[in-house]
């Protein structure tokens, strides 16, 4: 297995599909990647030299903010709207959806489960 990054990315698949392994990278990203280093994005990642391992991780961290450093980013930048006390910040402290989506029926992802009511026995 190839280690690009500090993530170990699986050997058995193309180059294009394994770097999407990488935090911040997509399919869009992993193929400019591809193309702005010179490797074919369709050959297995075990068959790729130490060469071109080097040259996709230098181009990676040269031109992204990947893993660590990327999620590190969004967390500070949620902090940040808590912090302000703005209307995103407040759903995002209490947990509910941010986007608008409704709440009074599903956004069951954000709320969590049902608080379990207790049941009268003999009914």
């Amino acid at each position: 297995m190839a280690r690009i990054v500090g993530v170990e990315i699986p050997s058995n698949k193309k180059v294009h599909i394994a770097l999407r392994y990488l935090y911040g990278i997509g399919p869009t990203r992993a193929m400019e990647i591809c193309k702005n280093t010179g490797v074919d994005p369709d050959k297995r990642v075990k068959e790729l030299t130490e060469d071109e391992i080097s040259k996709i991780a230098s181009f990676i961290q040269q031109n992204y903010k990947v893993e660590g450093e990327l999620r590190t980013e969004v967390m500070r930048n949620i902090k940040r709207l808590m912090d302000i006390g703005c209307y995103r910040g407040l759903r995002h402290k209490l947990g509910l959806p941010v986007r608008g989506q409704r709440t009074r029926s599903n956004a069951r992802t954000r709320k969590g489960p049902r608080p379990s009511r207790i049941k009268k026995k003999g009914k």
